[in-house]
């Protein structure tokens, strides 16, 4: 068999498994509640794991070691950020947010959270979050789906339509009937996949570069100032990558797992595997690229033409062909993950927070499960027919999606949870201040304009909103005495945990 064939049938084996884990997730599926959240049944490892691999996508396989390569340890900055971020989001939101649900009329999605927190009678809250997480997400999975053609299309040979129909079938047909719990285990297998893949790879590549002294030799020989945290950088560029930590505290598909938890003492167990998981898998991105230079130095005749494919061709050059396929399947399972995971919560805004609101309010559980299953279909339809060209696909949206999500949500977040006289006004206010912020702010490169270099949107965007949230709240503030109940109920139940 040639090394493609091989290749392939490693690809197969692992897209054979997750078809099999949405059909076992389908089995364990009876009303809303678990397909949208999976019956809060989620244990520490698994809650851990799926948060991590819907969060990372293929950026922690391609993007991050790719930028590594090209410009050394000073992209590592936003790895520094992101682990700083998703630390403060498992210690403060995670288990606020979790026991708040709870108390707070059993809230399944993010919306409907916000909605009964604040007791906002208009729905206007809970609408214009549906309408956000529609919007966006779309666009978000068509990226994603653009990102398996591709890798289809580079790895095997495919065309570029041929690889999109194979991402897009698996990930919809697991999604679709097995939910959240199918998404949730999926990504479990997913993160070990990566993990076990990035730190493969450069342990296995530092004995193929003679060791870690020579590897490190050979970095400095390309360029010294690629192992050095500050060169080429600037105070504002610093901000601007280590900023990528904000956004955690609003990414809808990650915080809904704080949600899904068996319950709140779990909480610790699950932060401590899912900061090993995350340090591990950064570190051993890091090593990637550097092994990669020192690589590709050392043996000038194996040329690299895309640095982002450095994980990809150094697995290929370093294992057996059935092994270089589960590593490929890896970084398949980075994109898939967070395609999965974004159906999902897309699918609960569709059904819980806008049709439920908008349509019928006393629909059965049944034809709601049954909603949400035709919304995952409906939704990767429209994000599949985005990106059917890829010239034409909208990734403008994507590029500051993940600004988009955190600015507009993420303050409103920690103040909900931590601000007992915010208000549902404020709230409204802040987020459609940290949202348009951060579009005019990309559009218009103000960075460029006021500091002379470009500064992160979501830097604006997350402070504008604190303080449009914080003024608003405190001009239309009126005790309520259910709000005042519940909040002290969810410190209760911490303390009691």
């Amino acid at each position: 068999m040639t090394n493609g064939v091989l290749q392939l049938i490693s690809i197969g084996i692992y897209m054979g498994g997750m078809l099999l884990i949405g059909w076992y997730s389908y089995r364990k599926t009876s009303n809303l509640t678990d397909y949208m959240l999976g019956g809060r049944s989620l244990g520490p490892a698994v809650t851990a794991l799926s948060a991590g691999a819907a969060d990372m996508s293929g950026w922690l396989l391609m993007g991050l070691p790719g930028g590594i390569y090209v410009s050394g340890l000073a992209d590592a900055w936003i790895a520094i950020g992101l682990t700083t971020g998703a630390y403060i989001n498992w210690l403060l939101v995670a288990p606020r947010l979790r026991a708040y649900t709870e108390v707070s009329n059993n809230s399944i999605t993010i919306p409907s959270y916000l909605e009964n927190r604040f007791k906002d009678g208009t729905k206007l809250l809970r609408i214009i979050s549906g309408i956000v997480i529609l919007i966006f997400f779309t666009f978000y999975v068509s990226s994603g789906l653009v990102a398996g053609a591709v890798f289809f299309e580079n790895s095997f040979g495919t065309s570029y339509m041929t690889g999109l129909y194979i991402v897009g079938g698996v990930v919809v047909a697991y999604t679709l009937f097995g939910g959240f719990l199918a998404v949730s285990y999926t990504d479990f297998i997913q993160g070990l996949m990566m993990l076990v893949a990035l730190l493969l790879v450069p342990a296995i590549g530092i004995f193929a570069t003679g060791g870690p002294s020579e590897t490190f030799e050979s970095v400095r020989a390309v360029n010294p100032a690629f192992l050095d945290l500050l060169k080429g950088t600037t105070f504002i560029g610093i901000i601007s990558a280590a900023a990528w930590g904000l956004g955690y505290f609003g990414q809808p598909h990650i915080i809904v797992r704080f949600m899904a938890i068996t319950d709140v003492k779990e909480i610790k167990n699950a932060r401590r595997i899912g900061m090993g998981w995350m340090i591990f898998s950064l570190i051993g991105t890091i090593f990637v690229a550097l092994v990669g230079i020192a690589y590709f130095h050392q043996n000038t005749n194996v040329k690299l033409d895309n640095p982002e494919a450095v994980f990809i061709v150094l697995g290929q050059i370093l294992f057996h062909p059935i092994f270089a396929g589960f590593m490929l399947a890896a970084v398949l399972a980075a994109i898939m993950s967070t395609i999965s995971s974004q159906l999902i919560v897309t699918s609960s805004a569709l059904v819980e927070d806008l049709y439920k609101v908008l349509v019928k309010k006393d629909a059965t559980d049944k034809h709601l499960v049954f909603l949400g299953r035709m919304s995952v279909l409906v939704v990767a339809l429209v994000a599949a027919a985005l990106a059917f060209d890829q010239d034409n696909t909208i990734l403008n949206l994507v590029a500051y999606a993940w600004a988009g999500f955190g600015a507009s949500f993420g303050p409103i977040i920690l103040m909900s949870l931590f601000w007992r006289k915010m208000t549902n006004w404020g709230a409204i206010a802040g987020m459609v201040v940290g949202a348009v912020t951060v579009i005019v702010w990309s559009n218009y490169n103000l960075g460029k304009v006021l500091f002379g270099e470009t500064l992160y949107e979501i830097v604006p965007g997350f402070l504008l909103n604190l303080v449009v949230a914080y003024v608003v709240s405190l001009m239309t503030y009126k005790r309520n005495d259910q709000i005042e109940n519940e909040f002290d109920q969810s410190l209760h139940l911490l303390k009691n945990e």
